[in-house]
């Protein structure tokens, strides 16, 4: 399968190729310098400077854009509608590395997990932000889409256990009562749900055993 990595560079971007290529998957890395990643392969673009024909061919396009200062959060919808308009009407799967913060509490959907008490302020602002570029992708109907969300707790460090829960949109947690995941593992999660194809069109999220 052919798998393009947008931001290969960055953390969760670098474990997703490295994932991806020890599968023996033919994987791009998409980065705005060198590439630091695992791919054989790159193609040096900035991300609102990718054009279709960059993407054109791939299975899999996965995008692994992040960025957390204050005067770039809207950078999370600019940047999604930029891959969704060079996606559009075509069967590429776009997979996004999302945030934990706009998970749901319970079914009826009326309170974010950013909403609650103990939710650190600091980050109210990127929940929002990730929030705000999903709800803008939920309207398009031209691109097929997938939207995956970490547990509460994403540890960069973590250990590489190879198993995790694949939840709805809802916040949960394991039987240890936590939300918690590593990069590694949820590198796995998301390489297994480009091979799959299960949640086309909707939001998923992946906690830790």
């Amino acid at each position: 399968m052919k798998i393009a990595v947008v931001c290969a560079n960055g953390k969760v971007g670098k474990l997703v190729v490295k994932e991806a290529s020890d599968r023996g998957h033919e994987v791009t890395a998409v980065v705005r310098g060198e590439n630091k990643s695992a791919a054989k392969k790159s193609i040096i673009r900035d991300i609102l400077e990718i054009t279709p024909e960059d993407l054109k061919g791939f299975d899999v396009v996965i995008d692994a854009f992040g960025t957390f200062t204050p005067e770039t959060l809207p950078l999370h919808s600019k940047s999604l509608k930029h891959l969704c308009d060079v996606l559009s009407g075509s069967d590429s799967l776009l997979l996004i590395v999302g945030g934990a913060g706009s998970l749901y509490m319970d079914k009826t959907h009326t309170t974010q997990l950013f909403n609650t008490p103990d939710f650190p302020k600091e980050y109210i602002p990127l929940a929002k932000a990730q929030g705000k570029a999903l709800a803008e992708l939920r309207e398009r109907k031209d691109v097929k889409w997938t939207f995956v969300s970490p547990a509460a707790v994403f540890l960069p460090e973590g250990e590489r256990t190879g198993k995790y829960v694949l939840n709805g949109e809802e916040f949960a947690v394991n039987d240890k009562g936590e939300s918690v995941i590593s990069y590694a593992d949820y590198a796995i999660a998301m390489v297994d749900e480009a091979e799959k194809k299960n949640h086309v069109g909707e939001r998923i999220s992946v906690n830790g055993i």
